[in-house]
């Protein structure tokens, strides 16, 4: 059985995903100590909140570092929701009220992550954050990720900044609300999800089996 290790650094969501992989009988672990996320056979960066908040407390707790060195070394590493969006280059999410320089992530992938109010082809009328059910449109027919899963299956999401990713190959899914956007990636051992699936229920607890058996 695999070891999973899930980065903690005060994210929202943590415990939801240690839940779920318990549930599914995985030997997890919550840590910030790299000794221990380096020995992990897989890691799963979760997140939940603002993004330079974020990144500030993986700064301050040395793991920005530790993060590059276990991708580079091939371990499978999964970003779910806002952990997703920091493996990309920056974002465009407001450090002030007025401040509109972006903040840099983690650079692992290329891409930005983008404010859906901020887009002109937004369908305002639509609530942000967009919060609920929705469903994924596959678009990697060799996903590791989505192995066995059906196109157009449900799952949940909260957020209000989504994914435009420059590399149209890492792409594994995407998701309409009010524009289309990157929902899921795949490159190598990198993978995420903008969506929840530690929330997503049967088909959620199918994704984290098919990440945790790479």
């Amino acid at each position: 059985m695999s070891k999973i290790a899930v980065i903690d650094y005060d994210a929202g969501n943590t415990m939801s995903v240690m839940n779920a992989l318990k549930f599914l009988g995985y030997d997890v672990e919550l840590s910030k100590d790299p000794a221990v996320l380096y020995k992990a056979d897989h890691v799963v960066f979760p997140g939940v909140g603002a993004y330079a908040d974020a990144m500030g407390k993986l700064n301050e707790y040395g793991l920005i570092g530790p993060i590059k060195e276990i991708t580079g070394k091939k371990t499978p590493f999964l970003g779910v929701c806002l952990g997703m969006q920091l493996l990309f280059e920056h974002s465009s999410e407001n450090i002030g009220e007025t401040d509109k320089d972006r903040i840099e992530g983690l650079g692992l992938l290329p891409g930005s992550i983008l404010g859906f109010k901020e887009n002109a082809s937004f369908d305002h009328t639509l609530k942000v954050p967009h919060m609920g059910w929705n469903s994924l449109e596959l678009t990697n027919k060799d996903s590791k990720l989505f192995k066995g899963i059906d196109n157009g299956s449900f799952v949940y999401f909260v957020h209000s900044f989504y994914l435009n990713a420059a590399d149209r190959n890492d792409i594994a899914a995407v998701t309409e609300y009010g524009i289309t956007f990157d929902s899921a990636v795949e490159h190598e051992n990198i993978f995420g999800c903008q969506f929840h699936p530690e929330k997503s229920g049967d088909i959620g607890m199918e994704i984290l089996k098919n990440f945790c058996s790479i």
